[in-house]
């Protein structure tokens, strides 16, 4: 017949009843069932007689229902706002109920018909009955490009963060979302999203950036078909590019995975160690000196945090411009250690105003570091491309992609 008999009786009893919550209580104990609210869409021509059969039907039995149950209406409205995923959490829920007092048997025969009716409802509506299949949301770059402009305006509006500009503490959260990296093992990076999740989300390393995620969350509410290892990645590069930075081709194909993911803590940099120990971190991630210091120069933007990392200050003076000026003021500013209560960092000669870390120090300490630091710092438009690139690369680090590098996305700046 190509469609759900228990599908369309709960077409019929919602369409009878259109509420976006029905509450069944029994007399013994209360007992809720959440029902998906929407509209049903209409069937073929050829099913209208059979329809119109059990609609008549549904009607009837409805009725009778109401009348030997306690079932009403919790809010009757023709605005139907619920989405599937709530119904199928609610279906998961349990809810303790009273042993039989012996009342009519007739109230659970009617409550197996709405518990049955309720998953042919939802069976029907998902395209489940013969010969019609749901179409799968697939996104193109159009869609992308949307969401792209939704963290964009909401980077330009939402300006009472540190020096103005939520931009950094994003592509901070990108950073560390992939940089947990291990290509000896295939684990940690960005696929997976797994700093939701304690104990990741408490790693020192990751101290702070909560106020990222959260940021984010209106955006994923607002496109919940993205997952948040994707969302994450995008709005790493959405920063860079909108705050003055190099192009970031992007492309999606990241899952989400749940907290058996977690990656070990100490995977991420530490800002007091020296050359040996960037080389370790970065190594096992498969970076080579050049593309170390290329991936360092992000610390163009932001600034650094006592109640996070315990250090303080920004490391230039436009933290919400990505330039090549953190380059610039390593080879051509002087360095002192700051005398202060907090952990070993460096300040400017000049205007004391500044910072740079050990790990920093590190680079110009160096001599195969240093030889990159010259080369950015001399010529913004090389460091622009070659940041790019590794950043692109961070990225996408133990993403098993679909696609291929070359249909990478270029995203439209706001302006």
């Amino acid at each position: 017949m190509g469609f759900d008999i228990w599908g369309t009786l709960a077409q019929c009893l919602l369409l009878e009843y259109p509420c976006p919550l029905l509450v069944v209580s029994f007399r013994s104990s209360p007992f809720p069932y959440h029902l998906p609210p929407t509209s049903f869409p209409t069937r073929s021509s050829s099913s209208a007689p059979l329809l119109f059969t059990m609609a008549s039907a549904a009607r009837s039995a409805s009725r009778a229902f109401l009348r030997s149950s306690s079932i009403r209406p919790a809010v009757r409205s023709s605005r139907f706002a619920l989405p599937s995923q709530g119904f199928r959490a609610a279906s998961r829920r349990g809810y303790a109920s009273e042993a039989n007092t012996g009342k009519s048997s007739n109230t659970f025969l009617w409550a197996g018909l709405a518990v049955a009716g309720a998953g042919g409802a939802y069976f029907y509506l998902q395209g489940g009955d013969a010969g019609v299949n749901s179409k799968t949301f697939v996104p193109t770059q159009e869609d992308y490009q949307k969401v792209y402009n939704a963290i964009a305006e909401r980077l330009a509006n939402e300006t009472d963060y540190d020096d103005g500009s939520y931009g950094p503490v994003l592509v901070r959260l990108a950073w560390h979302a992939s940089g947990t990296y291990d290509k000896e093992t295939g684990t940690g990076g960005s696929n997976g999203a797994t700093m939701r999740f304690a104990p990741e989300s408490d790693h020192g390393a990751n101290a702070g950036l909560k106020y990222a995620r959260d940021f984010l969350e209106p955006i994923k509410a607002q496109f919940p078909w993205i997952t948040y290892s994707d969302l994450w990645t995008l709005a790493g590069s959405c920063a860079i590019q909108e705050l003055g930075g190099p192009v970031i081709p992007w492309r999606p194909g990241r899952s989400d995975k749940d907290v058996a993911a977690c990656t070990p803590d100490g995977r991420l940099p530490d800002a007091s160690k020296n050359q040996d120990h960037i080389r370790a971190i970065f190594g096992r991630m498969g970076f080579n000196d050049q593309e170390m210091v290329a991936l360092s120069g992000a610390h163009a933007l932001g600034r650094a945090h006592t109640d996070r990392s315990g250090y303080d200050g920004p490391w230039d003076f436009s933290p919400t411009v990505f330039t090549n000026e953190f380059f610039k003021l390593l080879v051509d500013e002087k360095w002192q250690q700051r005398k202060w209560n907090g952990p070993t960092q460096f300040t400017d000669k000049t205007t004391k105003t500044l910072m740079m870390l050990p790990t920093d120090i590190a680079l110009v300490k160096d001599k195969e570091f240093k030889k990159h630091v010259d080369r950015y710092a001399k010529d913004s438009d090389v460091f622009f491309k070659e940041f790019s690139d590794v950043f692109v690369k961070l990225l996408e680090l133990g993403v098993p992609f679909a696609s291929k590098a070359e249909d990478r996305y270029v995203f439209k700046t706001l302006e």
